[in-house]
């Protein structure tokens, strides 16, 4: 079949166009990256002492050239950079490569890449905020002037959702009293994100949507699931239990500048998705409607496989790290077991898989070694294709040594789907105890002797 001249002349300079647009892209990130990095004074061993004497406040980034996290947060720091001096911000921002100027970093305490270090009127602060531009710059905000923006127009509103992709509104009739005062406490308190406030019902509106009547707090993220009121009571820790559940988008994707912050999550629930990013964009408004459905109760994570820093240390420990195809996996952290998705990674299969792993009903996955003879052993060893028959679905207790953390779970004849997790620093006499504690309550059974711990009710 031949091809129209004309469709080729179309498609051809409809690639020459989109090659031009990225082209102006790159160049006006290149420009503005540019710009921010000449706002970044760079520090020697002769000024550094000079800088953070002579101004009241300096955020420094410490690097080395080598270090790859310090290569991906340098253009975040720059940008920071720039927004901070757009919004008038007093804050000199600085860098320092340790590496060359050795002694300087000695002086400032810099160990490690990067290091990132506040220092108020000569007395320095660990940066405990994030690692995106946004991240700096509201960390930076908090630290060197008031933790709550104030926001009195439309204007000025429309302005505030040009800058920030997430933040919590306060509503407030009047900017005092105990639920006010609990809500300051908290914005002081949090490190990540801005915290925004207003008395006017009409800036209120275009911030949140469907903000109530006042003394109302909501978070709003710019995602899918972009509003999320709060209900509970005006007191601070309760508040920021509230950012902890919500803060994260539907799915988040995995990166080394947020790793810590994703895995500090006090949900220990998590669904993690590998997947090339072309693959992962034909998946991720299904899989942000799933997990909308598990909100609060599972964190959804997803990790390009291109980042073998990230990606292979999670799939070595299923023996799936030469796998080119997606992976869902899940991990609970109150019991450290793992779970593995071995169905088509349809939206419907992961609803389902996560339905289970949330309700206990889900087998933990080993990576399977041959299938041993355990016919004349005492100690019976399991491998991933006997763990269902020998401990979940046995008559017996059970107890399991999983040689990937190390760590010790009992079974119980009771509850399988809720093993108890021992601690592997105690003698066999103080285990013995604890497990006998442990049948006496739940089965009455005699006591077991320490000295034979693996008795016919117990397999270890």
């Amino acid at each position: 079949m031949m091809m129209n001249w004309k469709n080729i002349i179309a498609i051809d300079e409809q690639g020459e166009y989109e090659d031009l647009q990225q082209q102006e892209d790159q160049q006006k990130e290149a420009e503005v990256l540019s710009k921010a990095q000449r706002i970044v004074l760079e520090l020697n061993s002769d000024n550094a002492k000079r800088v953070i004497n002579e101004n009241e406040f300096v955020l420094i980034l410490g690097y080395a050239p080598w270090c790859p996290r310090s290569a991906e947060l340098m253009p975040q720091f720059a940008e920071a950079a720039n927004k901070l001096k757009e919004f008038g911000s007093s804050l000199l921002m600085a860098k320092l490569d340790a590496e060359r100027y050795p002694k300087a970093a000695s002086m400032l305490d810099i160990k490690g890449f990067p290091t990132l270090l506040l220092f108020v009127n000569g007395s320095s602060q660990v940066y405990t905020g994030g690692f995106s531009a946004e991240d700096i710059v509201i960390w930076a905000r908090k630290k060197t002037g008031a933790p709550v923006i104030r926001l009195s127009s439309i204007t000025e509103a429309e302005q505030f959702l040009k800058n920030y992709h997430m933040f919590i509104l306060g509503f407030f009739e009047k900017f005092e009293g105990h639920d006010y005062e609990e809500f300051v406490k908290a914005a002081i308190s949090d490190n990540e994100i801005q915290f925004v406030e207003t008395s006017d019902p009409a800036v209120a509106k275009v911030l949140f949507p469907d903000s109530k009547s006042t003394n109302f707090i909501g978070i709003v993220k710019s995602e899918p699931e972009r509003y999320t009121a709060y209900e509970g009571t005006f007191e601070m820790d309760k508040i920021l239990q509230f950012l902890d559940y919500n803060k994260f988008p539907l799915v988040t994707r995995l990166t080394e500048l947020n790793s810590g912050r994703v895995y500090s999550s006090p949900i220990n629930l998590q669904v993690i998705v590998f997947a090339e990013a072309d693959d992962f964009k034909n998946l991720i408004q299904p899989l942000q409607e799933v997990a909308r459905k598990f909100k609060s109760q599972i964190i959804f994570i997803h990790i390009d496989v291109a980042d073998e820093n990230l990606a292979k240390p999670f799939l070595t420990l299923y023996g799936l790290e030469e796998s080119g195809n997606t992976v869902v996996t899940a991990f609970d952290n109150r019991i450290h077991s793992k779970y593995l998705l071995q169905a088509d990674p349809t939206p419907s299969n992961i609803e389902e898989f996560c339905s289970a792993f949330l309700s206990g009903s889900l087998s933990p996955y080993f990576k399977s070694q041959p299938i041993p003879d355990n016919k004349e052993a005492n100690v019976q060893v399991i491998v991933g294709k006997t763990f269902d028959d020998l401990v979940l679905s046995s008559p017996k207790n059970v107890l399991l040594e999983v040689d990937d953390y190390p760590t010790l779970l009992f079974y119980p004849v009771g509850d399988k789907v809720n093993p108890i997790k021992l601690s592997t620093k105690s003698s066999s006499k103080d285990l013995a105890a604890v497990i006998n504690k442990y049948l006496r309550a739940e089965e009455n059974l005699p006591r077991m002797n320490y000295r034979n711990i693996a008795n016919e009710d117990t397999k270890i």
